[in-house]
């Protein structure tokens, strides 16, 4: 980029893996997506390209485990280590994944347990305010 140049910012969605971006549409919710497509520059474009391939593509995809069970796992490991912006995204694909909000309360009374009160309570605080949501699945 030559001085003075602006900064591309957004990625076009043909750059990215389509199998991936259709999954990643599928959990995640469309509007999410795009947001994060539309923001991304020279600095993010390929982790962008990288998630939707490998994560959504290759992981998500696999057969060996549901969708319902693929959220249950990545909320737990999501507790587990304090990253709770994906923590709040994914209590909302959770939901569209067919876990309810009586099985995340359950997932989160497990997660006390195993990662400590403190992170659960920081999970049932987001989990509290996303159900409490008109339409948390966006």
């Amino acid at each position: 980029m030559n001085a003075g140049e602006t900064p591309k910012i957004g990625l076009d969605p043909s750059e990215l893996d389509p199998d991936g971006l259709a999954v990643r549409r599928e959990v995640l919710g469309s509007a999410h997506v795009e947001r994060a497509i539309a923001r991304a520059d020279a600095t993010t474009a390929e982790f962008q390209q990288l998630i939707t391939r490998y994560a959504w593509n290759e992981i998500w995809t696999r057969p060996g485990l549901d969708r319902r069970m693929r959220s249950a796992i990545t909320l737990t490991a999501l507790v587990a280590h304090g990253h709770w912006t994906e923590f709040e995204m994914h209590v909302r694909a959770a939901l569209r994944n067919g876990l309810t909000p009586e099985e995340i309360t359950e997932l989160l009374l497990q997660t006390a347990i195993y990662c400590g009160v403190p992170a659960a309570n920081s999970a049932f605080g987001i989990a509290q305010r996303v159900l409490a949501e008109p339409d948390p699945t966006g």
